[in-house]
């Protein structure tokens, strides 16, 4: 089940515990504490976010993504850095341009994640989220 955008820190944001674990934005040690906390560029586009690894994404590769985010979706909004924040008993990231693309508090916020990307979106935008995981997928393996 999505996540539902939250307000914290006088923004929006998103519980992202399982799925930054998943896409590496977050490196635990063996007790569970974290050694390694992402900075994260978050983009927005209508109906979607794109959340990257500003260390582990090359800018060529981020370009290509944000290239053909803005191309598929006929939209661009501000991007911002990001932190992934601990958040209760896992982790958090906030999400700057999230209401100028189309989110706000209570909104279901399913995700699409690959190795140091997270993607978020609503349900028209689902088929683009896929098309760019597999994009990035492609540059990660080439």
């Amino acid at each position: 089940m999505a996540n539902s955008i939250k307000k914290s820190a006088g923004g929006l944001a998103l519980q992202i515990t399982k799925e930054a674990r998943k896409a590496g934005l977050v490196v635990e040690d063996s007790e569970g504490t974290a050694t390694r906390r992402a900075e994260v560029y978050v983009y927005g586009f209508d109906d979607l976010l794109l959340l990257i690894d500003s260390e582990n994404v090359a800018v060529s590769h981020r370009a290509e993504l944000v290239a053909a985010a803005a191309r598929d979706s006929s939209s661009i909004h501000r991007g911002e850095v990001a932190t992934v924040e601990i958040a209760g008993n896992g982790y958090q990231i906030q999400l700057p341009g999230c209401r100028d693309a189309g989110f706000e508090v209570g909104d279901s916020a399913p995700v699409a994640v690959g190795k140091a990307v997270i993607f978020v979106y609503n349900g028209s935008k689902r088929r683009l989220a896929q098309d760019l995981l597999s994009i990035h997928t492609e540059q990660v393996s080439s």
